[in-house]
């Protein structure tokens, strides 16, 4: 049966508020659209820049398993559909045998990515800058907030969408992903590369991305070795916040095209 919803995950230091271009572009094409929240994110922007030890206290189990409990109550499967750290979540409900389709948009790596190209370093500068930070919300300043998401959009853009969007981020998160590679075991953002049962997965990349540049994205999607489609279309001109990026509409029919061909 085709899938008649559309999860649509978010990345850090952003909201499901971020996603609002795209569910009203699924929603009047006739698709449910779903984009949950972490745990705690039950709030808006304002409420967790006010109190953002919500975001302090995350953890990658939590928000796996809150978004494994939502795609799990879906009957048919939906298509998944990930932003940045989302995208690295899209991958492990993937990996779990969920979703019918996936797509990972400025994904995130997970374990045993290890491509850190300069861009991405000083974009993530503002949290590993200090250990310190593995126990805090770190925020970005609207000039990072520009160079990390947004910057092929104007000043005057890319400052109504830090008000809009921008809170801070889980530095304890953003550590662990890092330090994963250098520990022995399996660690949260571990997926098996070679599950042969996992659902079709599209990789998108923007090609002006800073804080995942397109590099980021073909490794991602290297290190798959199953025999299931795993791909990866590129987009130039577009930045990390490609769902709030004027034209992105376009991107957003072609993977759900993409997802529906591979589904049927």
């Amino acid at each position: 049966m085709e899938p008649n919803t559309i999860v649509l995950v978010h990345g850090f230091w952003v909201t499901p508020r971020s996603w609002e271009r795209w569910i009203a572009h699924y929603e009047a094409k006739g698709y449910r659209v779903i984009a949950p929240g972490y745990p705690g994110f039950e709030v808006e922007v304002e409420a967790l820049r006010a109190d953002p030890q919500i975001i302090a206290d995350l953890t990658v189990p939590a928000i796996v398993q809150k978004l494994e409990g939502i795609v799990r109550g879906l009957d048919p499967p939906p298509i998944i559909v990930g932003h940045s750290a989302g995208g690295a979540f899209t991958q492990i409900l993937l990996d779990r045998g969920l979703g019918a389709a996936g797509v990972a948009l400025n994904s995130a790596p997970t374990e045993g990515v290890r491509i850190v190209p300069p861009s991405q370093l000083r974009s993530t500068f503002p949290v590993l800058r200090s250990p310190a930070n593995r126990h805090r919300a770190v925020g970005l300043t609207p000039e990072q907030w520009r160079y990390a998401f947004t910057n092929t959009f104007t000043e005057e853009e890319s400052l109504a969408l830090y008000e809009r969007y921008h809170i801070p981020a889980n530095g304890g998160i953003l550590w662990g992903s890092v330090l994963a590679n250098f520990q022995p075991g399996p660690q949260e953002t571990w997926v098996d590369y070679y599950n042969d049962e996992r659902a079709p997965l599209l990789f998108v990349s923007g090609g002006e991305d800073h804080l995942m540049p397109p590099a980021v994205q073909r490794s991602n999607q290297k290190h798959y070795k199953s025999d299931t489609v795993t791909e990866i279309h590129e987009y130039p001109g577009y930045a990390h916040l490609i769902p709030a990026q004027e034209g992105s509409e376009r991107i957003a029919d072609e993977v759900l095209t993409w997802a529906v061909e591979y589904v049927r």
